[in-house]
């Protein structure tokens, strides 16, 4: 678990206490953008959509954004900002699906040029973190290059065509995969299992 957690970016630290939270933020976020990207690549129904709202609010949203919190614990500086921000994207992402909340509503022919800013931003937010994968190792590396790729061309699906956001979904399953296999480096190491997986530091 140390090697691990020292790869993802933690600083050194005493003896850990507890377990390291990587996985379940990764996983979180794997498992989330895995469906919602399997919908955007035209896999499913559009209106499936509405089963993200559940994991955005609870696996996506709160469990990754409290494994950001004891990242900060950790003293993973790079875990805590990035965990904790993707889990309030989730979050985020959550409040202007659900109808009470009257933001899709109350933002009518606008929507798509809103959510084309929204995803815009997040795509600029991606690409800082991913540079500051570079110390750290390949996968993480790898994931936050797909993940900038994947909400470049979701904006770009919403302010241009529908024709970006496909190659977007198919990005972002990219994504998930990645993240899902980072988390189970992590859980491997955690437990000495009967093999391992690389995540190739950098030094």
């Amino acid at each position: 678990m140390a090697q691990f957690a020292a790869e993802s970016g933690r600083a050194a630290t005493p003896a850990a206490t507890g377990a390291n939270p990587a996985p379940l933020g990764l996983s979180g976020f794997a498992l989330t953008t895995f469906v919602l990207s399997t919908i955007n690549a035209g896999w499913f129904p559009a209106a499936s959509a509405e089963v993200v709202v559940a994991l955005a609010l609870f696996y996506g949203g709160l469990a990754q954004f409290m494994a950001g919190m004891w990242e900060f614990r950790a003293g993973n500086t790079f875990g805590a900002t990035a965990f904790s921000s993707f889990g309030a994207f989730w979050l985020s992402y959550a409040a202007i699906l659900i109808p009470g909340t009257g933001i899709v509503a109350g933002l009518g022919s606008a929507l798509h040029s809103a959510l084309g800013i929204y995803l815009l931003a997040w795509a600029i937010f991606t690409f800082l973190m991913f540079l500051g994968t570079f110390r750290l190792n390949v996968a993480l590396m790898a994931l936050f290059g797909f993940l900038t790729l994947t909400f470049l061309f979701l904006a770009l699906g919403e302010l241009i065509g529908s024709g970006f956001a496909l190659i977007g979904g198919y990005l972002g399953i990219i994504t998930a995969l990645i993240a899902w296999y980072t988390a189970l480096a992590g859980v491997l190491s955690a437990h000495n299992g009967i093999f391992s997986l690389p995540v190739w530091p950098r030094t």
